[in-house]
């Protein structure tokens, strides 16, 4: 009887292995229960880590996918950024009432842009940059002479 309920108590336990029989004493029971327990506790760290790795390459390429392509610290980075900070200025210089100091400013971060188009050999922004500044200089001309 009490062998019988050791026999179940291994199969719960998941100690399969181990031929037990009435001379089974509790210190082999013990062993073989802490080696099946290390034996889990290893594939659960494996599967573990494998996860752990899948996610770990997950979270790279959202990193890589959100990291700027375009240089820092270069010189086309701060023409780039001074034709931004030119073109919004214009904007609200033109809106403002200040049409002429607005279109300017806009022609100026016209011809930055050009120049980072240049630099990057993008001939998308390139083009237009300056079909924008042709616009905006034809109107500041006309603008001008009229005055």
């Amino acid at each position: 009887m009490a062998s019988d309920s050791l026999v179940s108590t291994t199969k719960i336990s998941g100690i399969e292995e181990l031929e037990l029989d009435d001379t089974t004493t509790q210190e082999e029971y013990k062993e073989a229960s802490s080696h099946n327990r290390a034996r889990n506790l290893a594939m659960e760290l494996s599967k573990e880590r494998k996860r752990l790795k899948a996610e770990l390459a997950e979270l790279q390429t959202e990193v890589e996918d959100l990291t700027p392509t375009t240089p820092t610290g270069t010189v086309d980075w701060y023409v780039k950024w001074a034709a931004t900070i030119l073109a919004v200025a214009g904007v609200f210089t033109i809106s403002a009432g200040f049409t002429t100091y607005g279109q300017i400013a806009y022609l100026l971060s016209s011809v930055c842009w050009v120049f980072v188009g240049m630099q990057w050999s993008d001939r998308a922004i390139m083009i237009g940059s300056s079909i924008a500044g042709t616009a905006v200089a034809m109107n500041l001309v006309t603008q001008l002479v009229t005055v």
